[in-house]
């Protein structure tokens, strides 16, 4: 592995596979791609990670650079794991698991700068160039399929398979894929789930802001201290409705506040109320409410690190979806209004025991629309049914719903369209066995798209933009990128299964265990509002 510097006599460089996008399923699918081809051949292909970011802050995406520690692992119901013999998280793909393994994480907590030397290492095992703060001026085709990328230093970059990882489909953009802006999928294509400015605290220990929290809860289910019953009024905006929402779990729990303190174990807390929130806002005068505020300190998903270091995702901004694609294309670096607030939740964190807070140089982008024209969309009801057939998975993934700050205007529409505010995340967390056809375009043969804004339809990109998905995915693209380059054959006709059989007879197959966790009538309610939504 290199990286690359330009110069002004190289304005061509070739290569087998380009990966554009540093994102952690994008470099894995490469590094398995280079693996399977050096498993068949004894010999490394050609292969470069391009991306925008600059790689002295680190490589891998949102995971590093984002600071994005607290990992979403899958979601495996206790029955399922009993009768397949599962740990917690069920049966991870074998590149996500080698992840996990070689970057030391415990349960959850993924330290980047570990992240970042691992990507690194592994990429170098294979002999991938990487080149960073690069950005596409255009893209050229010969026919349907892609050739090469052109940077806007005029350097050009070819190949025979392109991998994109981006969470906006940036290449598949610039090779000219339509995309359904924000949640157009929903027939809302101004809305868009909210971003993070992910930080770190130190010194302040896990026991430490237990008792904080503890002492915010105390008073705040006292309904004769008047101090903190006017933080609830400044964090409810004045309403009355909202008022008593914020303070009926304190005020019921008021004998035993430990039901809803903080979870914390191992190299995890997971923050069940909304007391540090509304200590938060209080002190900042604003609402808690993305609508009101555009900024919300939420119940905080924390990865705990050795002496008393902890990552959180918690502090949410509102965008809509041309914010969100402006912020992809500009590197995802917080906007000056961001870094404002995160000051003043740094002196606020500084008050609770924190001696520093050192906010990601770049944001979480959760969602920034989806392509069209795969081989396959795959959609919320298609999860929830179990995903592909098991004959032809290579792999299975559990997650709920989950859109992190709502998506503006559902509701509001599923009533215009008859069908009342269903709200759908209230049903089971899918478990869908897992294929490749809704990353593969059909239009253009040699491109992957492997992120978010692959070809989700409906509520299906709310569970498919977790990581973990992305990587059993990832890792089925890049053995299919090996069979492409080598049989000189279009990526998009590779078929799951012929992924699937290769894993399994190099001993890399995961179990299977993907299947309908909710009734059909809930399958097709789900699937009517999709297809309703969606016209």
């Amino acid at each position: 592995m290199s990286d690359i510097h330009t110069t002004t006599t190289s304005r061509v460089r070739n290569y087998d596979m380009i990966a554009f996008g540093d994102e952690v399923p994008g470099i894995l699918a490469l590094v398995c791609a280079a693996r399977e081809h050096f498993r068949r051949t004894n010999k490394y292909p050609r292969s470069l990670l391009l991306f925008k970011g600059n790689s002295q802050l680190g490589i891998g995406g949102h995971l590093v650079r984002g600071g994005l520690s607290y990992l979403d692992r899958s979601v495996v119901p206790a029955d399922i794991r009993k009768q397949y013999n599962l740990a917690t998280y069920g049966d991870e793909s074998s590149i996500y698991k080698e992840f996990l393994k070689r970057t030391e994480v415990v349960q959850i907590g993924l330290d980047p700068k570990k992240g970042d030397f691992v990507l690194r290492e592994m990429l170098n095992e294979v002999r991938t160039d990487i080149l960073s703060n690069a950005d596409i001026a255009s893209v050229t085709k010969q026919g349907q399929k892609i050739t090469g990328i052109r940077l806007t230093n005029s350097e050009t970059y070819t190949a025979k398979i392109f991998i994109d990882s981006t969470v906006n489909a940036e290449l598949a953009q610039f090779a000219g894929v339509k995309m359904l802006k924000g949640f157009e999928t929903f027939g809302l294509p101004n809305s868009e789930l909210s971003v993070t400015l992910t930080f770190e605290t130190e010194s302040l220990s896990v026991q430490v802001l237990k008792n904080v929290e503890m002492q915010f809860m105390q008073r705040l289910a006292n309904i004769n201290d008047t101090e903190a019953q006017n933080w609830i009024k400044v964090a409810a905006g004045g309403d009355s409705e909202r008022i008593a929402e914020l303070q009926k779990p304190f005020v019921d729990n008021k004998n035993d506040l430990s039901k809803i303190a903080l979870y914390a174990a191992n190299d995890l807390i997971d923050v069940r109320s909304f007391a540090l929130s509304i200590a938060y806002h209080s002190f900042r005068g604003t609402a808690l409410s993305l609508d009101q505020s555009s900024a919300v300190l939420d119940k905080g998903n924390v990865a705990v690190f050795p002496n008393n270091r902890m990552s959180w995702n918690a502090l949410l901004f509102d965008v809509n979806a041309q914010q969100a694609e402006t912020l992809a294309r500009g590197d995802a670096k917080p906007t000056a209004e961001m870094l404002k607030e995160m000051q003043l939740l740094t002196q606020w964190f500084k008050s609770i025991g924190a001696t520093a807070v050192k906010p990601a140089p770049e944001l979480y982008i959760r969602h920034a629309g989806n392509i069209t024209g795969v081989n396959d969309p795959l959609t919320g009801a298609e999860m929830l049914k179990g995903g592909v057939p098991a004959s032809e998975a290579f792999g299975t993934f559990g997650y709920h719903f989950d859109i992190r700050g709502g998506i503006e205007g559902l509701g509001t529409r599923a009533s215009e369209k008859g069908l009342g505010n269903i709200l759908f995340f209230k049903l089971p967390a899918p478990l869908f066995n897992i294929g490749m056809q809704h990353v593969l375009l059909r239009d253009i043969p040699n491109l992957a798209v492997i992120s978010p804004a692959s070809g989700f339809e409906g509520y299906a990109s709310s569970a498919g933009r977790i990581v973990e998905f992305n990587c059993a995915v990832g890792q089925g693209i890049g053995i299919a990128a090996a069979i492409a380059i080598l049989n000189n054959t279009n990526l998009n006709q590779i078929s799951n299964k012929e992924v699937r059989d290769i894993l399994a007879n190099t001993g890399k197959l995961p179990k299977i265990y993907g299947q309908p966790r909710s009734q059909q009538e809930q399958i097709a309610q789900l699937d009517n509002f999709e297809n309703i939504l969606a016209a």
